[in-house]
């Protein structure tokens, strides 16, 4: 977990770097790739350096308002990821299959928005879930077998009933997936259609081969999302929990900079100029 934690932040603050000091790299695709990065970033650091200090100090405890602050943040980092994924497969539709009204329709002031309504519809559900848990009594025994705080694991030791929360979450769950998977499935079938359609060879060659990869990474991060919080509350197991998890948070968060922006010669030109910079930089000193 330590060696994906480490190769997780140097890939993606690497892209975060280029992104920011590159200017050509400042269109709505890197936009949202940025925010990705910035995600996968942020959901390997509330998880991996707690858990490395719980190994190291063999110190397994923690409080229940820290518990509840690291629900809030993985489950905001891992909607808002859910959220964006889907609005970088619209923005691959739009720019393949709707190149004349690419500047209009992601323009600077549509990408704000959407990228500001994928965090606030996060942050609202996240919220909604550790606010729930903080106030219940926990009767039994106060032991997680996991290596994060998770909300079905803190549910399941309440001796509360939480039928009803548990079919509200359900259905927000539902929600998260389903509208974006939606969204997914019909921009790569859309442009899956056109390329076809076109009768192109290299380029539509390298379209598909850049959407099937899109798709595997999509295909881990969903599947094993909803495999955690759309399963009944009945299978809910520690042992499952933690390879989800782990398929959930380090796999995407290692993935997603090879798969999404290492490959793009955009970026691999901007990685050039850094380390020509630092060249002479270095002749120079």
């Amino acid at each position: 977990m330590l060696f994906m934690f480490v190769i997780a932040l140097v890939g993606n603050g690497l892209l975060l770097f280029l992104m920011r000091m590159d200017s050509g790299l400042k269109t709505p695709m890197y936009f949202f790739l940025s925010q990705l990065a910035f995600m996968d970033l942020c959901q390997v650091l509330s998880i991996v350096p707690s858990m490395t200090v719980n190994f190291v100090t063999q110190r397994y405890d923690t409080s229940l308002c820290g518990c509840v602050i690291q629900i809030a943040v993985t489950l905001t980092l891992g909607g808002a990821e859910c959220l964006i994924l889907a609005i970088m497969s619209y923005d691959r539709y739009v720019a393949i299959c709707r190149p004349l009204q690419y500047p209009i329709l992601m323009r600077g002031e549509i990408c704000y928005l959407l990228s500001v309504a994928a965090w606030c519809w996060s942050s609202v559900q996240a919220l909604t879930c550790s606010l729930y848990v903080l106030p219940l009594p926990y009767c039994k025994s106060n032991v997680i077998k996991h290596y994060m705080c998770d909300y079905p694991a803190l549910v399941q030791l309440s001796c509360s009933d939480n039928s009803a929360f548990n079919k509200v979450t359900y259905f927000g769950d539902f929600l998260v997936f389903l509208i974006p998977i939606s969204v997914i499935l019909a921009s790569y079938i859309a442009i899956f259609l056109q390329v076809l359609r076109a009768h192109t060879t290299g380029s539509g060659h390298k379209a598909l081969g850049t959407c099937l990869s899109h798709l595997c990474v999509v295909g881990i991060f969903y599947g094993s999302a909803i495999l955690m919080y759309m399963t009944p509350a009945s299978s809910y197991t520690p042992e499952k929990s933690m390879v989800i998890i782990a398929f959930c948070t380090m796999v995407p968060a290692i993935t997603n900079p090879f798969i999404y922006s290492l490959r793009n010669r955009d970026v691999l030109a901007a990685l050039r100029k850094l380390c020509a910079k630092c060249a002479v930089l270095k002749i120079i000193c």
